[in-house]
């Protein structure tokens, strides 16, 4: 068997509040949990928050060990971009810094051309883009 375009997709990052990272991503950008675990304190027990839309090919895992934390380290280029193809509604930039998320700008400027970009509680971020993935590439 060979991964194709069907094979789903985990990108799996550390958080350091798995509460803010739901505010944000669920109340602010309308995600779904698909999946919660918490850690009952054992060692080497992570508390996990899987959040997505049902259906898709893809979710973001967050990881959290309370024993042993892992300090999330994103840098400029640690993107998660949502191909929206049409303008990003002011409303839902502002939903996203109700709920943690701060705009940024971009340290690519074509993403400020395209979309807006928003800092995750985490300091991951978010690139909402304008274009359809066909036009971006």
């Amino acid at each position: 068997m060979s991964a194709d375009a069907t094979a789903h997709i985990r990108m799996a990052r550390p958080s350091r509040d798995l509460r803010a990272a739901e505010r944000f991503w669920v109340s602010g950008l309308g995600l779904d949990v698909l999946y919660r675990h918490d850690a009952d304190g054992t060692p080497g027990r992570s508390s996990l928050l899987m959040v997505g839309w049902p259906g898709a090919h893809w979710h973001l895992e967050l990881v959290h060990d309370p024993a042993a934390p892992v300090e999330p380290q994103p840098t400029p280029e640690d993107l998660l971009v949502l191909y929206l193809g049409e303008p990003v509604p002011d409303s839902l930039v502002e939903r996203l810094e109700r709920h943690g998320g701060k705009r940024v700008t971009a340290h690519n400027p074509y993403w400020d051309t395209w979309g807006v970009t928003v800092h995750d509680p985490d300091g991951y971020l978010l690139v909402l883009s304008t274009r359809t993935w066909s036009d971006s590439h």
